[in-house]
């Protein structure tokens, strides 16, 4: 018996050090990532992960909203109403010019004024201005090539986004039911070691186990989160 105890007490004395070696790499990680969070938000303070993790979303927004398919909406409407301008003023617009002149009857004579009315009719501006309306054309095929590219793109990015969400919603669901069923084994285990029927090391075992179940639900709960925030980025809301 004597032997016993001494071996689970080297075995607790060896898992608190493999505790301590890990708290103290979990501690260095933790100081590099609030040292990124400095640097890249200027910000001190570290955020509340909990009260900051990104909700499920209750509806999504139209993709027409997305700042992105806006402006390259915009881009082709501008495009579309350049053409239609050219087609309504292919001629160029007749010129109308008023002027004075005076005239001299002879020596001695009062001049006398009157008003020069003149109406310049273009030709051939028609020809002159096809180049500007082909360059119209050209631009708006240019546009509506980029505005259905960019949909579609978007649409595969949504796509993708919402598939990464669902992956990350059933991985959480599957590490929440583990890590509650190995607390629950961990709570059994110690109450028989209470009584004298299980080892320190299958007690430690379990514990370990339940505290990685643990962990692995809070990294989960972080991939649905950081999914999620993926996703409002694929429909272009603001974070």
């Amino acid at each position: 018996a004597g032997e016993l105890a001494r071996a689970d007490a080297l075995a607790a004395q060896a898992e608190h050090l493999a505790a301590g070696t890990a708290l103290t790499d979990a501690r260095q990680r933790l100081d590099a990532a609030r040292a990124r969070w400095v640097q890249l938000t200027g910000l001190t303070a570290a955020p509340d992960l909990v009260a900051d993790a990104v909700p499920e979303p209750t509806a999504e927004p139209s993709m027409s909203s997305h700042p992105e398919l806006q402006s390259a909406t915009q881009a082709t409407e501008l495009a579309q109403r350049r053409v239609e301008l050219m087609r309504h003023s292919r001629r160029d617009a007749p010129e109308l010019t008023i002027g004075v002149r005076q005239d001299h009857a002879g020596s001695g004579a009062s001049s006398e004024g009157s008003v020069v009315v003149g109406l310049r009719l273009p030709f051939g501006g028609d020809a002159r201005n096809r180049p500007l309306e082909s360059a119209a054309l050209a631009e708006l095929d240019v546009a509506q090539t980029r505005l259905q590219r960019l949909r579609e793109r978007l649409e595969s990015d949504v796509a993708l986004a919402r598939e990464a969400v669902r992956a990350a919603e059933v991985q959480r669901e599957a590490g929440t039911t583990r890590a509650r069923l190995l607390r629950e084994r961990a709570e059994l285990i110690g109450k028989s070691f209470d009584v004298g029927e299980t080892p320190l090391p299958d007690l430690l075992r379990a514990l370990a186990a339940a505290a990685e179940a643990d962990a692995a639900l809070a990294r989960h709960t972080a991939a649905l989160g950081l999914a999620r925030a993926r996703l409002q980025q694929a429909l272009g809301l603001l974070p």
